[in-house]
């Protein structure tokens, strides 16, 4: 009997088991079966949703359990826009993304009037709701331009950025509208909205950091600190309704607020794409599906002429200020097709107003039938133009994004192998394996997802397996880490008396490049350990040599002061670590601050006028007044000091003190020390450190390597 009440085939399904299992289903082989005519994913669990859906085959409803996790998904999406944006770009072109936001608001705003007041000739404000419709968009094909690596694109910055503009202003003239009709705009209405939304968006920003920093300094459990994200994207949500305002913005705003604190190397960032991209974002798609009613087309004309012109209007409306934008900005051809993609899609916000205009009664007919402020010909045409232009948008934003990643895979190609670099990570404890595997997975290219080396030494002369053991162990919990990043960690186990020499011969073997040693968390550095290091490691080997304490988890990190010695500019090995910082910039999303001469100063800034990021520059160049930075270290920031070994060009006397320093005035900061590569030590990579080429790795690494190294070859 349990048998036949699973397997009851009566439709619509009603069994959660069942459907659950049909959903699943569906967002497995959908794609794989569509790909195959080159539809993209996002469209194949759309139709996928309309021919299960009550207007299709009637399998499933679209009962509270789909609203549910589809509305999770839609503003799972709208969180990871406001995530995944570079914000060092994004307010380097605010500029640009206002002047985009309004002409994608303004345009379809204007058409949009005309279009219904003269040709379909519906009342002023329902031809204004109408407009608003067309005004706002919602990002559906941003899974397909973040799965092939170019959200960092300009164009995509700028339009997410409008988003947040033109779906604001369309979801305000929303509640204007609906206020007009309802007899409540006034004085009082305008001041409620506007503090409301000032207040909203004050906690938002202010205060969701704060949270969150607080939250991820206390607890390290992967779940908890998952569901703790989720916590606050429902909550933005619910703030943005509280507010007079759509939650699709209180997501976003939650996104941008918490960007920060969830790197995109993170691990935390690998489990918020993963579950959103495999769970709840097909199923918002899926759920938009089933809306679709394709026997519309033959219900009335007046349905086929209501959605035709939406159709037409919203998709060159789009078009147009994605055309202008190209062309006010000079953005390729492929850049454009990312911008049209992006915002020609109507889903959320378009939703939205459908609906509550077509809850609006404002009438009756003779007949005693209500009259709608939105019709029962534009919520159907509203469904059949939120198909289209889902399907128009997948295609261009595929097209656009496949190009401009083919183009840069292509300049960036990485040709010789053994020039990759290559991060070796010697561990020996648990406490500090995390927050180094998250250091080297900061400081390395994006593109290398296989040049990390964990390495544990074992005292060969130990009879008994334990210290076997626990290095396995170790080095098993390591690669754990790395791989939660989706990146490879090669585990290294070393048989040594020395552990120096077993360092120093792994760097000699696999020709590794970067060097990240860990000091324990409570523990201080003592007087000798530089000593210690330089006549060991930092002599044998001619890496790039990062010493690594960590005071607090690395993603709630707020500012990184870079303290930079006098000559720094003139060693060889300045545009490798360098790159290191920028990495750690790019990937973390923390502000940097740098104490450097002028000259160095002026390298720096050129590098960061061409690859913007959060940074400032402080003149600094009197060693003997190290402590004077002590009263500039603030809570949540981490010291980077850059380092040198005797007698070479950047080399200062008082660097022999920064242990004591240190020890005694920053025993609660994080910091980390940079040995750079130097001529004239034993070169374990044996290249000729005299000749300009060794700069080429550089320039295959990505396009900030490829600046620093043509900015050093001119020198």
């Amino acid at each position: 009997m349990v048998l036949l009440s699973i397997l009851d085939s009566t439709l619509p399904l009603t069994n959660p088991v069942l459907k659950f299992l049909l959903i699943l289903i569906i967002i497995l082989f959908a794609p794989i079966l569509l790909n195959k005519f080159k539809i993209p994913h996002l469209l194949g669990l759309i139709i996928a949703g309309a021919i299960i859906g009550p207007n299709g085959i009637y399998l499933m409803e679209r009962d509270s359990s789909i609203i549910l996790s589809g509305t999770a998904g839609l503003l799972y999406i709208m969180f990871l826009a406001g995530l995944e944006i570079d914000l060092a770009d994004f307010k380097k072109n605010s500029g640009k993304s206002i002047i985009f936001g309004l002409y994608t608001f303004t345009i379809p705003m204007v058409m949009g009037i005309l279009a219904g007041y003269y040709i379909l000739e519906f009342t002023m404000p329902t031809s204004i709701l109408l407009a608003s419709m067309f005004a706002s968009h919602t990002l559906i094909v941003y899974p397909i331009i973040s799965k092939l690596g170019v959200v960092k694109n300009k164009a995509v910055n700028i339009t997410v950025g409008g988003t947040m503009i033109t779906d604001t202003l369309a979801l305000l003239v929303l509640a204007v509208i609906v206020g007009m009709t309802t007899g409540e705009v006034n004085s009082e209405f305008w001041i409620k909205l506007s503090v409301s939304i000032l207040v909203f968006g004050l906690i938002i920003m202010l205060l969701f950091p704060l949270i969150g920093r607080w939250f991820f300094k206390r607890y390290e459990d992967n779940v908890s600190q998952y569901i703790f994200v989720l916590v606050m994207v429902f909550l933005g949500a619910v703030l943005a309704e509280i507010a007079g305002i759509e939650a699709i913005i209180g997501a976003f705003l939650a996104g941008l607020a918490l960007n920060r604190l969830i790197p995109p190397t993170s691990p935390l960032m690998n489990r918020v794409e993963f579950v959103g991209n495999a769970i709840f974002i097909p199923f918002f798609l899926i759920g938009v599906g089933m809306l679709i009613d394709y026997r519309a087309f033959f219900k009335d004309f007046e349905t086929i002429r209501v959605a035709a012109v939406m159709i037409v209007v919203a998709t060159s409306a789009k078009f147009t200020a994605a055309w202008l934008t190209q062309k006010t900005y000079r953005f390729s051809v492929d850049e454009r097709r990312l911008i049209f993609g992006l915002s020609n899609a109507q889903a959320a916000a378009t939703l939205a107003a459908v609906l509550v205009g077509y809850n609006i009664i404002i009438g009756e007919t003779e007949a005693g039938e209500p009259i709608r402020l939105l019709s029962d010909s534009i919520l159907n045409g509203t469904v059949l133009m939120i198909l289209f232009t889902c399907t128009i948008a997948s295609f261009v934003a595929q097209k656009g994004a496949k190009n401009i990643a083919l183009l840069d895979s292509s300049d960036s190609a990485m040709e010789d192998e053994d020039q990759l670099e290559k991060i070796l990570i010697p561990i020996s404890n648990f406490e500090t394996t995390d927050e180094l595997v998250n250091l080297g997975v900061t400081i390395k290219s994006k593109k290398n997802r296989d040049g990390l080396f964990a390495l544990s030494i074992v005292d060969n002369s130990l009879v008994d397996g334990a210290a076997d053991k626990n290095a396995k162990k170790i080095l098993r919990k390591a690669a754990v880490t790395a791989a939660s990043t989706d990146n490879i960690m090669h585990e290294l186990l070393r048989y040594d008396l020395s552990i120096v020499n077993g360092i120093t011969s792994v760097i000699r073997e696999n020709r590794i490049t970067d060097l990240i040693l860990g000091l324990h968390v409570k523990k201080g550095i003592s007087d000798t350990f530089l000593g210690h290091l330089t006549e060991g490691i930092l002599s044998k080997c001619n890496t790039t040599t990062l010493i690594y304490k960590p005071a607090q988890p690395f993603n709630t990190i707020k500012r990184h002061i870079i303290i930079v010695p006098e000559n720094a500019e003139k060693e060889l090995g300045f545009p490798f670590w360098l790159l290191k910082i920028w990495n750690i910039a790019r990937n973390s999303g923390a502000r940097l601050l740098f104490y450097a001469n002028k000259e160095t100063i002026k390298i720096i800034s050129a590098i960061k006028s061409k690859h913007p990021i959060e940074g400032d520059f402080v003149e600094f160049s009197e060693w003997d007044d190290f402590l004077i930075l002590a009263r500039d270290i603030q809570q949540d920031d981490n010291l980077i000091i850059i380092l040198s070994r005797k007698d070479k060009p950047s080399y200062h006397e008082n660097m022999t003190r920064i242990p004591s320093y240190l020890n005694k005035y920053f025993k609660e900061t994080s910091y980390i020390l940079v040995y750079p590569m130097q001529v004239g030590v034993t070169d374990s990579l044996q290249i000729d450190l005299t000749n300009p080429s060794l700069l080429e790795p550089l320039e295959k690494i990505d396009e900030i390597g490829k600046t620093i190294a043509k900015i050093f070859k001119r020198r």
